[in-house]
């Protein structure tokens, strides 16, 4: 039996990182659990390191030794980040035109669309959007 894969965005890692007054914060963190118990394996694309590091960075305002502790606990999870490759531009591109969504929210969707992987998000750009991609919201986890 394989592992059900799992596409976090990056609204779903910044509840691990920072869960002052966080909506659903419970729901995240069964999320994480099942990945640690091995229940399920946590994709996201490289792009979500990014989008984490800017959201610290402006809107969390932290001090670099608070920002070390959380970027050591962000790197620590049992989280795989994809590189784009060729292929995964493409379609990235390519849904991103479809929908009429920025390649960033694009690249979410495309990566679970080529792991055959649902996508979890509290983004409502992501949801609704294709049939052919499993999106669900987070708090329908």
């Amino acid at each position: 039996m394989t592992t059900q894969k799992v596409i976090i965005d990056s609204s779903v890692i910044l509840k691990w990182l920072s869960n002052d007054n966080e909506k659903y914060i419970d729901v995240a963190d069964k999320i994480l659990q099942d990945a640690q118990k091995g229940k399920i394996e946590l994709l996201a694309p490289e792009l979500a390191k990014y989008e984490v590091g800017n959201v610290l960075l402006y809107s969390k305002k932290l001090s670099p030794k608070q920002a070390r502790i959380i970027f050591n606990k962000f790197y620590n999870l049992p989280l795989s980040f994809i590189l784009e490759s060729e292929k995964l531009a493409n379609e990235t591109y390519n849904i991103a035109s479809k929908l009429g969504i920025t390649y960033y929210d694009a690249s979410f969707l495309s990566l679970a669309k080529q792991h055959e992987a649902i996508l979890v998000t509290e983004n409502i750009k992501h949801q609704g959007k294709t049939a052919e991609i499993k999106v669900i919201s987070l708090a329908d986890y």
